[in-house]
């Protein structure tokens, strides 16, 4: 859950936030700014049957855990358990990009 984000980072930690909500969703709600607590961010919308290839595009080493985030929770959820089919490893935000923003946690 976002509130136990901050406690779960540690300086340079292998760990990066990937935001999979649409851009209508970042023009009208905003979006996280993980930079601020040491996470390198991504942002990639699941638009098809593409986003794997997309997501492999970004060449993120499977040796991160990769933090996965939405509006609330469910195709995050979907994410983390196809990046995970495919080796990699990760956490869902259970209460995605509304609870991050509840926990007052840093957005752009």
């Amino acid at each position: 859950m976002s509130k136990d984000i901050k406690n779960y980072l540690i300086p340079d930690s292998k760990k990066i936030l990937l935001d999979v909500r649409t851009e209508s969703e970042w023009d009208s709600y905003g979006k996280p700014d993980g930079e601020k607590l040491g996470l390198k961010t991504y942002f990639l919308t699941i638009k098809d049957e593409n986003f794997l290839s997309e997501f492999q595009n970004l060449l993120i080493n499977k040796d991160y855990e990769i933090l996965t985030l939405c509006k609330v929770g469910q195709r995050s959820q979907f994410v983390a358990q196809l990046l995970e089919k495919n080796n990699y490893i990760c956490t869902n935000i259970s209460d995605g990009f509304d609870g991050w923003k509840s926990f007052d946690l840093p957005c752009i």
